[in-house]
């Protein structure tokens, strides 16, 4: 265990407005922004990242079009500098509050786009109705990107596919969902269910983050059988740009098949074959627990994912 005298002896030499400069550069990836709203100068600023440099033995942040983007280091540093400056906060200020209706917030929600489709419509509209100041970032992650988003504070909070995390993190059940069937009625020429033939001969859009397999394969295989990828994409709201005047099909979770099928005109129907089901959470990393605005944001998602129609909620 480190010396308490020993630790306070060490900081003496340090100046702890560092982290702060630190802190604003890392949320707003620009210099020039962080100096406006420290109310600095950009030389300052620039200065004091000179003085963390040397610190850290490490450039912390490089340029990029736009602005600067944190090293490996940088972003390890992260969380643990937001808990400190957070608990210095509360030590001096007392717990935060946060006032949605007067108060302002930059919220980051890193998700994939099925979700985006489904949920950011109407939370968009609730923060305006509920927080007019305030206002919505979202950043593309999955349940493999999610924690590193959380951990460097790229992201406040998480809406992913999975229910189970390490100890850092804290969840809430959102909902359960299964996977389904969708394609071109017109093209098709038909509407209702595939049968286990038609499903396997018919040319297969296929959503994947590396374009190479996805959970259908691993299902189809297991029973001996094959599917001809057509194609492949990263990008949910691609597949009815995709299967529109084709003879393909597409799987995919089903509350993103239904929104899509709304605006698109696509049949969604029941795979022909068992795909397993899953939930669907928030996440957010413990220290935020702390930040009630993020906090809020847990509570407002969890009630706008509450009136989606289409998929079984589970509340807790």
């Amino acid at each position: 265990m480190n010396d308490p005298d020993d630790v306070l002896t060490r900081l003496r030499g340090v100046d702890l407005n560092l982290f702060v400069v630190f802190a604003t550069v890392l949320r707003e990836g620009n210099v020039t922004r962080a100096a406006e709203h420290l109310r600095m100068s950009q030389a300052a600023v620039s200065a004091s990242l000179t003085r963390l440099r040397r610190l850290f033995h490490d450039p912390l942040f490089v340029r990029v079009p736009g602005g600067v983007a944190p090293t490996v280091l940088a972003r390890q540093l992260s969380g643990r500098i937001e808990a400190a400056l957070t608990t210095l906060h509360v030590a001096v200020a007392g717990e935060p509050a946060f006032d949605p209706a007067a108060d302002h917030a930059v919220f980051r929600l890193g998700m994939s786009d099925d979700l985006e489709a489904l949920l950011m419509p109407r939370l968009i509209a609730r923060v305006a109705e509920t927080s007019p100041a305030s206002s919505l970032r979202c950043l593309l992650a999955n349940r493999m990107t999610i924690t590193g988003l959380l951990d460097e504070g790229s992201a406040d909070v998480g809406v992913v596919a999975s229910d189970r995390w390490g100890p850092d993190y804290r969840s809430r059940v959102l909902f359960e969902s299964g996977y389904a069937t969708v394609y071109d009625r017109t093209a098709f020429g038909r509407t209702g269910a595939l049968t286990r033939e038609e499903y396997v001969a018919a040319p297969h859009v296929m959503i994947s983050a590396n374009g190479a397999r996805g959970i259908v394969d691993d299902v189809l295989e297991a029973e001996g059988l094959r599917r001809h990828k057509l194609a492949s994409t990263a990008h949910f709201a691609m597949v009815p740009l995709l299967l529109a005047r084709s003879t393909a099909v597409a799987t995919m979770p089903r509350h993103v098949a239904e929104v899509l099928a709304a605006d698109f005109g696509l049949e969604v129907c029941e795979p022909p074959f068992r795909l397993p089901r899953f939930t669907v959470s928030v996440l957010w990393h413990h220290m935020s627990g702390k930040n009630p605005a993020v906090m809020w944001l847990v509570r407002t998602i969890a009630e706008v994912s509450a009136q989606v129609s289409g998929v079984r909620h589970v509340l807790d």
